[in-house]
């Protein structure tokens, strides 16, 4: 392609892909349901290093992520099938569809609700807090989200309005007029809005982590506002059918209510417990150390300076074992 080319196919806006499903014999492989995998995976590597970094075990991190995916999935499903019953329960709905995950339609605010249910339970059985879980998990939530929304693009739903930028987005007819837009136009890319917010937003909470030793739950809930402030904007410019509430869309008043509620949330534990958290088991639940035992991975102490050790070096700068504890209260 030469640089000619290359400006036409800008003027012509971003292409959207040609198929979002192939299949491997009667199989069908869907792209939607490959990024969420995808999203979940890089989550899950993310959120093995901070916690460990933090002093939770390794071990109990994968019982807790099935618990925490089985009832966000569900969760999911729910909040979506509420807030747009009409596919399903509506004149032309067809009800068994609501259990067509595979088709699209997961949202997130049942997912992280329900969710942290499910990781909660998966917690309380080994003995662990949720909060530290919850604040190392928070940066990989903001990039699963950011690659699980590549489904919405290959699925060439959920987009914007029409635009006139050299960044609009190119949708097959059939979608467009299905959401009462004229055929040929270029439409908002939000799927890319909210990819490049939630990257953005994630390096953000990385460096306010570390700047500012966020524990007690702070940084899942500054994860929450990032995230919500992002998500508000991006929903004010989809076309895609929703239920209105005094002009708003559901979702837009789920984001100012879910972020106004963070925020009073992560305000008053900054002042109930500043610092990081000391301990990250249950009171009782510490395992007793093994006879012999000089340290090996995996274990968790804490001295009696208040420096938190997993007895194992993971290669993490997070600087948790490493920083006095006159910087870190302990918890109350």
């Amino acid at each position: 392609m030469n640089l000619a080319d290359g400006v036409v196919l800008l003027a012509e806006g971003i292409p959207s892909p040609s198929q979002g499903t192939w299949f491997l014999g009667p199989i069908p492989i869907r792209a939607y349901a490959l990024c969420i995998l995808l999203g979940g995976v890089v989550a899950y590597k993310i959120l093995q290093r901070r916690y460990v970094a933090r002093g939770g075990p390794a071990a109990a991190i994968p019982d807790v992520v099935i618990w925490a995916v089985v009832f966000g999935i569900v969760g999911a499903r729910l909040y979506h099938v509420i807030t747009s019953p009409a596919a399903y329960f509506g004149p032309n709905g067809v009800w068994w569809k609501a259990f067509y995950i595979w088709e699209g339609g997961l949202g997130i605010w049942g997912a992280i609700a329900l969710g942290a249910v499910g990781a909660w339970i998966g917690l309380r059985r080994a003995g662990l807090r949720l909060a530290p879980f919850a604040d190392a998990l928070a940066p990989g939530l903001l990039v699963a989200q950011a690659i699980g929304r590549l489904g919405n693009y290959f699925n060439q739903e959920l987009f914007g309005g029409p635009t006139t930028l050299p960044w609009g987005l190119r949708v097959d007819d059939v979608h467009l007029v299905a959401n009462g837009i004229e055929p040929g136009t270029l439409v908002h890319p939000t799927f890319l809005y909210e990819l490049l917010w939630n990257l953005a937003m994630a390096g953000l909470l990385v460096w306010a982590d570390r700047r500012f030793r966020l524990g007690h739950g702070r940084a899942f809930w500054l994860y929450v506002m990032l995230y919500t402030a992002g998500r508000g904007w991006v929903e004010m410019l989809r076309v895609d059918d929703a239920q209105h509430i005094a002009g708003l869309r559901l979702n837009v008043w789920t984001a100012i209510i879910v972020f106004v509620a963070a925020l009073v949330i992560f305000v008053v534990i900054g002042r109930r417990h500043p610092g990081r958290d000391t301990d990250v088991w249950l009171p009782g639940r510490a395992p007793a150390p093994e006879e012999g035992d000089d340290g090996a991975e995996g274990a968790v102490t804490t001295g009696s300076d208040g420096i938190v050790s997993t007895g194992a070096d993971d290669g993490s700068d997070e600087g948790d074992a490493a920083e006095p504890a006159e910087s870190d209260p302990p918890a109350r």
